[in-house]
């Protein structure tokens, strides 16, 4: 998410797409990734422009795929350390995550890469001293390194209400995966099931069909002539 050398096709206005909810830079990021992937499974990682981002880049990140289930940080957003209480870089995404959900985020991340799949997680983090309840998601998005293989995710983690004494960790209350298609790879609409023809009834031709025969003969039947005995001599 360097700025330096990037080229300003890069730059997408995502405005637009800034829902008004406590969770509106998620849907930034989305669509930011959703654009620039286009009919591909993912864009890759040299295509990500932090000025696409800006109204989210305090929320958003990048990991790095360095073994199966842990994926350590990259690149954070401010949030990210506030939350910490601490410069979060080198650190693996399920520092973020209390001990009891860590095996299920591990598995989600390998989900995310291998499928390839997108994934929403619903966070909770209880109430404690000087900490109030906070309600959280984190969005993963897939990307290509410049090797081409799966290995790095754009994301976002955006809590909502006062953060309170740091550091805050969190239970997965939900997760969302979503199975990424392209145009190549969804299923073709089925034929219609081809429709037997009946066969069309006999039409009587007048002048084509021959007269059937008749089982009574046209002719009186005559009687048998009597037998006759030939005699011969010889």
């Amino acid at each position: 998410m360097d700025n330096g050398g990037q080229k300003t096709h890069n730059v997408i206005n995502m405005t637009q797409h800034v829902s008004e909810n406590g969770f509106a830079p998620l849907a930034q990021v989305e669509a930011y990734w959703e654009a620039l992937r286009g009919t591909r499974l993912m864009p890759a990682r040299s295509e990500i422009d932090p000025r696409g981002i800006e109204q989210a880049l305090e929320y958003s990140f990048i990991v790095e795929r360095i073994a199966p289930g842990i994926a350590r940080l990259r690149i954070a957003g401010s949030h990210l350390s506030d939350l910490m209480g601490m410069e979060v870089r080198g650190m693996p995404l399920t520092a973020f995550i209390a001990p009891s959900s860590r095996r299920q985020v591990s598995d989600t991340l390998e989900e995310v890469f291998e499928t390839p799949a997108t994934c929403t997680l619903t966070l909770h983090s209880e109430k404690g001293a000087g900490m109030p309840p906070l309600d959280a998601r984190i969005l993963l998005m897939p990307l290509k390194s410049d090797l081409g293989d799966v290995s790095r995710l754009l994301g976002a983690l955006v809590s909502v209400g006062d953060v309170g004494r740091s550091p805050r960790r969190f239970e997965v209350t939900g997760t969302a995966l979503r199975p990424i298609l392209t145009d190549q790879s969804k299923p073709a609409p089925l034929a219609p099931e081809p429709t037997l023809a009946m066969p069309k009834p006999a039409v009587k031709v007048p002048g084509f069909a021959e007269p059937k025969p008749s089982f009574r003969s046209k002719t009186p039947r005559r009687d048998a002539p009597y037998l006759r005995v030939v005699k011969s001599d010889d």
